[in-house]
């Protein structure tokens, strides 16, 4: 059987999870607070993130802020890896971890290729979680012309994973063996 990766959807369909949001404009506090408590600057940046937040919750108006992560294509997480893992090699072994699930603080997807969205391999970054306001997300949405969906099985593939991720527990002594 053939299972599709993604579907493009039109802007005004509701949010859901595994949806992208290219340039999502996330808040970044200041490093410290003013004396009086006050925030005089924060940051503003655009990343392109994918909404890891239960479609239930969004669907049923119980999530005020929508969890979103970042993603890059593969080409470019290659190119931020450091020096020493730039080696064909060292690439090489990083893909097979990836596509195997052992990095876990990454999750690998396939090449977007539809008639008016085409990507590289995407890599979704679980380690930055960003809350952005669900008002704010959906009026900003339907700015674009339109949206990709990850589709299942393979949402709930990234679901499984970001929860591996996030409930991971560091264990104070390792079994000597």
């Amino acid at each position: 059987m053939d299972y599709p990766w993604y579907k493009l959807i039109d802007k005004d369909e509701m949010l859901q999870q595994g949806d992208f949001v290219q340039n999502c404009p996330i808040i970044i506090p200041p490093m410290k607070l003013e004396e009086n408590g006050e925030i005089k600057e924060v940051e503003v940046r655009l990343i392109d993130s994918i909404i890891l937040s239960q479609s239930c919750d969004l669907l049923n108006g119980k999530a005020q802020i929508v969890l979103v992560c970042p993603y890059k294509p593969l080409s470019i997480f290659f190119d931020e890896l450091p020096t020493d893992q730039q080696s064909k090699r060292a690439r090489k072994r990083r893909k097979e971890d990836l596509k195997k699930g052992h990095l876990t603080s990454y999750h690998l997807l396939n090449k977007i290729d539809t008639s008016s969205h085409q990507t590289d391999f995407l890599v979704v970054d679980f380690a930055n979680v960003y809350g952005v306001q669900y008002s704010f997300l959906t009026d900003y949405i339907t700015k674009q012309p339109y949206r990709v969906r990850l589709l299942p099985p393979y949402r709930e593939h990234l679901s499984q994973a970001f929860a591996r991720y996030f409930m991971r527990v560091g264990l104070p002594q390792d079994i000597d063996i």
